[in-house]
């Protein structure tokens, strides 16, 4: 075992500078007790959290499809360095829910109207969900949306988190938080796909995980969208090939995304329009 995560610290090495974790904050910077939150961060795990960062600015859509008139939702993409390695935190939906009950999701939900915009959204689920606060997450960026089974517009916003996060789920919502390698969306162990053909006729790619959580001695089942949002995560901070076959034209990540966005956005405007 031990063997095994060396190797994949290997395939995916730690690069750049590294400034604060917490928002906002410039390089040296010292909290309220007088000490540096930069300097207390050990090196290796800067760099590591800064090439993420790089990365991912790279990919922030912003406000850029907004204005779509489809429902808005959002969903938090909570980051951490763990033992050297970059997780992302997932929920399972509580059994008490209509909806998709037992399924892994990010926290998240539909926007309100006390929300300024999808950053809101997805900081105000996650505190209800699992307790996080939104001051203890650093915002970084909002990628590509995706269109749920309802058609809601989700955008999925990046941030990172201490990895000393303590989860306090709201059982009416979560039933469990466990984390995963974020390198499993590209070198999975356990993977299938499988074409779905949407309401609106689109047809795309589901990506299917088997993840066993060693910690809970359990495995829990990573698909939909959810998965959709992990892998694009995934190739957009390691900027490698997966071991699998993804809908993107991986030399033109950003254009192929969008445009791939778009193409489902079209169908479904365009079904739409005929029940009109």
């Amino acid at each position: 075992m031990a063997a095994e995560r060396e190797e994949e610290r290997e395939r995916f090495p730690a690069l750049g500078p590294a400034p604060c974790s917490r928002p906002g904050a410039a390089v040296g910077e010292r909290d309220a007790a007088g000490g540096s939150r930069c300097s207390a961060l050990p090196a290796p795990r800067q760099r590591l959290m800064e090439h993420a960062r790089r990365r991912l600015r790279e990919f922030d859509v912003g406000d850029k499809f907004s204005r779509l008139p489809l429902p808005r939702a959002a969903v938090l993409l909570p980051l951490m360095v763990r033992g050297g390695r970059l997780h992302l935190l997932f929920t399972v939906r509580s059994m008490q829910l209509r909806r998709s009950p037992g399924e892994v999701c990010f926290p998240g939900g539909k926007s309100e109207a006390t929300d300024k915009d999808d950053i809101d959204t997805a900081l105000r689920e996650a505190k209800e969900e699992v307790g996080l606060q939104p001051e203890n997450v650093e915002v970084i960026c909002r990628l590509m949306p995706g269109i749920d089974k309802m058609n809601n517009l989700v955008t999925p916003v990046v941030g990172f988190i201490e990895d000393t996060f303590q989860a306090a789920p709201n059982p009416d919502e979560v039933s469990e938080v466990f984390v995963v390698p974020l390198e499993y969306f590209v070198k999975p162990l356990n993977y299938k796909t499988f074409s779905y053909k949407t309401s609106s006729g689109y047809l795309t790619r589901i990506h299917c995980f088997t993840y066993d959580d060693q910690e809970q001695k359990k495995s829990f089942k990573i698909w939909g969208l959810t998965a959709h949002f992990a892998v694009f995560l995934a190739l957009v901070i390691f900027g490698e090939r997966p071991t699998f076959e993804v809908d993107y034209d991986l030399d033109n990540l950003i254009s192929s995304s969008e445009n791939n966005f778009i193409n489902l956005y079209a169908s479904i405007y365009e079904r739409q329009k005929s029940n009109l």
